[in-house]
């Protein structure tokens, strides 16, 4: 069974940093697609990053610029460097597997992890 296990939420001041990491197992970690989401109170989960297995990347419009996605293959991780942080990144952040066996595309979240900008 895939799961997910996210680290480093937490809170921060604006215009502070705070980098979060996602550990998979029970997968090979190498052919799967990740991406990081969030959802804010009373707001739909949206996407933060992705990048892909082959290490192509895309961000929001709201984050582009300020977070870097990153994955390490051999550790297994991806990773969400977020700088210049907002109180309008306040959420709950997921992360997301990806896997296309064939036609198909299986995902899998993570538990979530809360991340507060707050002076």
């Amino acid at each position: 069974q895939v799961q997910l296990v996210e680290s480093g939420g937490g809170l921060v001041q604006p215009g502070g940093s705070l980098r979060l990491s996602c550990a998979a197992s029970g997968t090979i970690f190498s052919i799967m697609d990740m991406g990081w989401y969030r959802q804010a109170p009373g707001k739909q989960r949206e996407l933060v990053a992705t990048i892909t297995n082959g290490g192509n990347t895309d961000y929001s419009g709201s984050v582009k610029g300020r977070f870097t996605i990153s994955r390490d293959n051999a550790q297994s991780t991806v990773n969400l460097q977020m700088n210049s942080l907002k109180s309008e990144d306040t959420a709950v952040y997921y992360c997301n597997a990806a896997v296309r066996p064939w036609l198909r595309i299986i995902t899998y979240w993570g538990q979530g992890t809360q991340v507060t900008v707050s002076s």
